[in-house]
Formats: structure tokens, C-alpha cells, sequence
């Protein structure tokens, strides 16, 4: 089934075509470590934590970048009021990070790099920007010429015939009203050493945008299928990041964008001054569940801004307890013989709506619904005692599915396989229907060396760590 996702450069929904498929190279803009994440950050990172999960249940193979911004205008500042440098500084905020990406049921992508470990390969970039003639210094940095690249401002609808040539803006973040010259290498004397490097063109620090570019590149290639963040990157990171990208390779930079809206709290902007800022960890401290924030935070359209509202928590809660009700009701049966035609039947009705909702721009509202659809009949299937054994554990394999894409669908307590056990036991299932026992017996091995004992029994196969 081909996957259809909002491209923000062509500003259409499209199908999603990657260059090699089924292989997906896909980059997150990640956190900016100088404080907890809040749950506005969290909006996008659950929203493309989905997508690489849906990608996968399509039939992709994803490889995920997600950076940490580790120096920048900020974390400078707030590193030298708590007398430290940037490693012991930042280094507690990812730490507090990955403990709520723990908390949220993200995965962790396969590359998680931190920029100041990537400061020669933007170096490498500023030179190789010089070099095709898009840089200019003054001060002691280095500003990419905007007048140098013909296309900037063809991801944000930018009008850039009124901006005047030379001047320049030092803010890693700025307005569109205020485009200028952006600066891809600082000097500041006034900054700790600690927050300066040696490069060929002088010391100094790099500028917040070329350190996207340069980790995206290192990890995927200089052209790659898919990048992600919030609509509050579009301008000026991610314009910066396409025309410092393509101005120092000559090649396109990403194929397809996709940037999830803003999230509003109880119908207002999420700020300190209103009341209404909130982590994870202030979540979690006053006693909701997270399972409950995430499934909350996937009820609207990546592409539709999303209200939490604490009544709405309120509502994921008794969602997610009417699916996980049925999960171990299912769990209860006991009843010899075939599945019924009506269960197989609700299943595909099922897994047809999850799948189309998945395809259509990751339409998660529906894929939701899908699931509740098939918990409706199901539950009414096991009152009229049209459930066996049989049919018990197909319903629940079914919710294991949709469970791989959501992460919140099973009884709390419950174990999950990583992405690689996963790989390996559904590989073991289809040998098994396709009674190949000799592929099927390799795949248990497998599973053994990672400490997992699966057992085909009456109610369908089940598995259980032995460690």
C-alpha cells in the first residue's frame, strides 16, 4: 500500500517515494538541551515516532537520525550561570530526555548524535560553501549569502526580492519580517573558551543551522527521503538547512518534508505566564499516566493543531482501559475450535481501515478508530460466545499489530519486543504458515540467542524472556 504524506515544499499531500525503497532514510530535528522537553516538543517527537512505526508496519526499513542540539545561543548563557562547560551541562537535559522518550514509548532512532561531536564535519561544510562562493566573512564569522542560492525561500513561501544584500542577523532564530544573511560560523571573544573551536577560518562556534545539516548528511547522504520537525522550524531553520545543504553539494537535500502543527493547552498558546506550560515530568508528578499523554497526543492529524485539555487526558484514560479490557478478556477464553468467519471477518474489515488510515497523510484519528471498531465487535462476538481459542488469539495478534504502530494498546506491565526481536519472531510466523519448518526453526534459534522462548499453544503463539 502506497503511503500518501503532506510535503511541505510541494505544500501537497503526495504519494512518499523514497530513492531506494523499501529503505527509508529519515531525520528528526531534535531537542535543544537546556531544560526538559515540554509537552509541545513532545507533539512532534510522538508524531514522528508514529511515522517511522507506520512506515515500518507498511513494509519500509527506516533508518532514523534524531541530533541533540548541544551548543547554541541559549545553552552558552545558561552553562556559564551554573559555572559548568557545555558537556556537564547538557549532559543532565539528555539524560532527562531519554527519560521521557522512555516515558512516552518512543524508539530510540538509530543514530542519536550530539553536535559537538560533529564539529569537523561542519567545518569541512563551511568550507566547502566558501569554496562554491556562498559565504562571506565580516566580524570574525562566516554568513551564507542568501543572494547566493536562487531557491531560498521556496519551503516557507518566502518573497525574497526585498531583502538587501549584505545585512545580516546573528540570532540562531528569527521572523520571516527579519531574513538576512545567516551566520554558519561564529566568533564571539565574549564567550567561554569552552564554547570555541579551531577551524582554518578562524576560532569560534558554529551557527544553529549548520549543525543539522551537517549530522543529517553524515548519517543518510547528502540527499536522502524524508525530514521532520515542527511547523515553528519550517523558517528559518529548515530553509537555512536547504540552502546551505544544496549550496554545498549541488544536490537536492531532502525529498519530502513533513512538520507537525502546534499543540494548545485548555485552547491557549502553551507559556510560563498563562500557567499552562507543562513537561512530561510535570505530567507524570501529578499523577497521570504517559501511555495516556501519548494516546492523547496522536487523537488529531499531525497536520491539525491539537488541544490538551486535561478532560481529554481524562478521556484517553478510559480509552485506552476499554481496549485493554478486551485485550485480557481475550486472554480469559477458553473454547476449542476454528476462529469463526464473523472474527476473521471483523479483522479484516479492521486491518483494511487501519492500513488505509496509515496510507492516507499518517491519518492517526482513523487508524484509532479502527482499532475501536474492532474492540466493539470483538466485544460482542465474546458475549454471544462466537470466540475461541482460536479466534481469541488472532483478535489479540491483531492488536499486537496496531500496538507496534501506537505503543499504548496493551495492558500496562506488559513486555514489548524491540524492533529487531520483532523482525525475527514475525519472520518465524510466516515460515510457519508457509510450513516452512526448517526457516521456522532458525528463527526460534535466533530468538533463543536473544533470550526469548516462544511456545505454540492452543490460544497462538506466545513468547517470554528468559532473562
Amino acid at each position: 500500500m502506497t503511503l500518501k504524506l503532506h510535503n511541505t515544499l510541494t505544500g501537497r499531500v503526495e504519494a512518499f517515494v523514497p530513492a531506494q525503497p523499501p529503505e527509508v532514510r529519515m531525520y528528526v530535528c531534535g531537542p535543544t538541551v537546556y531544560n526538559r522537553a515540554h509537552i509541545g516538543n513532545f507533539r512532534t517527537f510522538v508524531a514522528t515516532d508514529v511515522l517511522r512505526r507506520a512506515l515500518r508496519h507498511l513494509g519500509y526499513r527506516v533508518t532514523g537520525v534524531m541530533n541533540v542540539t548541544d551548543v547554541e545561543d541559549r545553552i552558552i548563557k545558561f552553562a556559564a550561570d551554573a559555572g559548568t562547560d557545555l558537556r556537564g551541562f547538557t549532559g543532565t537535559w539528555i539524560a532527562a530526555f531519554e527519560e521521557d522518550m522512555a516515558a512516552m514509548r518512543m524508539e530510540r532512532p538509530e543514530h542519536f548524535p550530539r553536535a559537538t561531536d560533529h564539529i569537523p564535519e561542519m567545518i569541512e561544510l563551511v568550507e566547502r560553501l566558501t569554496a562554491r562562493g556562498h559565504t562571506y566573512s565580516a566580524d570574525g564569522s562566516i554568513y551564507f549569502r542568501i543572494a547566493s542560492f536562487p531557491h531560498y525561500g521556496r519551503l516557507s513561501r518566502l518573497d525574497v526580492s526585498g531583502i538587501q544584500a549584505g545585512v545580516r542577523v546573528d540570532n540562531d532564530r528569527y521572523e520571516k519580517e527579519n531574513a538576512r544573511d545567516f551566520v554558519l560560523w561564529k566568533l564571539k571573544s565574549d564567550e567561554p573558551k569552552w564554547a570555541q573551536w579551531d577551524a582554518p577560518f578562524g576560532p569560534g562556534r558554529p551557527g544553529w543551522h549548520i549543525e543539522c545539516s551537517a549530522m543529517s548528511m553524515k548519517y543518510l547522504g547528502e540527499s536522502f527521503d524524508l525530514h521532520c520537525g515542527g511547523v515553528d522550524l519550517i523558517f528559518p531553520h529548515h530553509e537555512n538547512e536547504i540552502a546551505q545543504s544544496e549550496g554545498g553539494t549541488g544536490k537536492p537535500f531532502a525529498r519530502h518534508w513533513m512538520h507537525v502543527e502546534h499543540l494548545l493547552v485548555e485552547n491557549a498558546t502553551m507559556s510560563k505566564s498563562k500557567g499552562n506550560f507543562y513537561m512530561v515530568r510535570d505530567l507524570i508528578e501529578q499523577g497521570h499516566r504517559p501511555d495516556a499523554v501519548r494516546y492523547l497526543l496522536c487523537q488529531a492529524h499531525y497536520g491539525k493543531k491539537l488541544n490538551f485539555t486535561f478532560e481529554g487526558l481524562q478521556h484517553a484514560v478510559a480509552a485506552l482501559e476499554r481496549i485493554h479490557g478486551f485485550v485480557r478478556r481475550l486472554d480469559e477464553v477458553s473454547g476449542d475450535g476454528p476462529a469463526a468467519p464473523a472474527v476473521e471477518e471483523a479483522i479484516a474489515r479492521s486491518r483494511k481501515l487501519f492500513d488505509e488510515a496509515l496510507s492516507e497523510d499518517l491519518n492517526t484519528p482513523e487508524a484509532l478508530a479502527a482499532v475501536h471498531n474492532l474492540v466493539s465487535e470483538g466485544n460482542s462476538l465474546l458475549v454471544a460466545g462466537a470466540v475461541t481459542n482460536a479466534g481469541a488469539a488472532l483478535l489479540r495478534q491483531t492488536i499486537e499489530i496496531y500496538d507496534r504502530v501506537f505503543a499504548v494498546l496493551l495492558p500496562s506491565g506488559e513486555d514489548r519486543l524491540s524492533t529487531e526481536e520483532q523482525a525475527v519472531y514475525d519472520e518465524r510466523q510466516a515460515a510457519r504458515q508457509n510450513r516452512e519448518f526448517q526457516r521456522a526453526d532458525a528463527a526460534r534459534a535466533r530468538l533463543v540467542a536473544l533470550d526469548i522462548v516462544v511456545e505454540d499453544t492452543p490460544k497462538g503463539t506466545r513468547w517470554r524472556r528468559v532473562k
